[in-house]
């Protein structure tokens, strides 16, 4: 089963029917490879749906990080979000760069290091994120 097909089924799991604007907006997130904001998302889905508002890009999104299908962070005061990388089974975190937005996963994992400074202690959830400005953007 892909990583998409195991957003589609954890939507349904929920109760959430997986309609056309739904499956385009995963779809979206899914193809891309760096994290966008909902103005973003609402640019390339007004094609598909020119009627599209912010408040259901907003609610799908919500919706999707709630059910962590997708994941999202902060950056400059603004909300972003990408498509959550543990749903391709593979858990590890993310390089952003503040300019372009492109996102580089990162293979290794800090928690390790924090382990002898939580003895009795159960993490039960982490994020791990660095920004800065990608080769692209330094170069130019």
């Amino acid at each position: 089963m892909t990583a998409f097909e195991k957003a589609v089924t954890t939507l349904k799991k929920n109760g959430y029917k997986t309609t056309g604007k739904r499956q385009k907006l995963l779809e979206l997130l899914y193809n891309q490879d760096k994290y966008m904001s909902a103005k973003e998302v609402q640019d390339h889905l007004k094609e598909l749906f020119p009627g599209i508002s912010p408040d259901t890009i907003y609610r799908n999104l919500n919706t999707f990080v709630e059910l962590s299908v997708v994941e999202e962070t902060e950056l400059n005061g603004e909300k972003l979000f990408r498509f959550n990388c543990d749903m391709h089974g593979h858990h590890h975190h993310h390089f952003i760069c503040t300019n372009c937005g492109k996102t580089i996963g990162l293979k290794d994992c800090p928690l390790d290091m924090f382990a002898d400074q939580l003895p009795g202690c159960k993490v039960v959830s982490h994020r791990f994120e660095l920004f800065g400005l990608c080769d692209d953007c330094v170069a130019s």
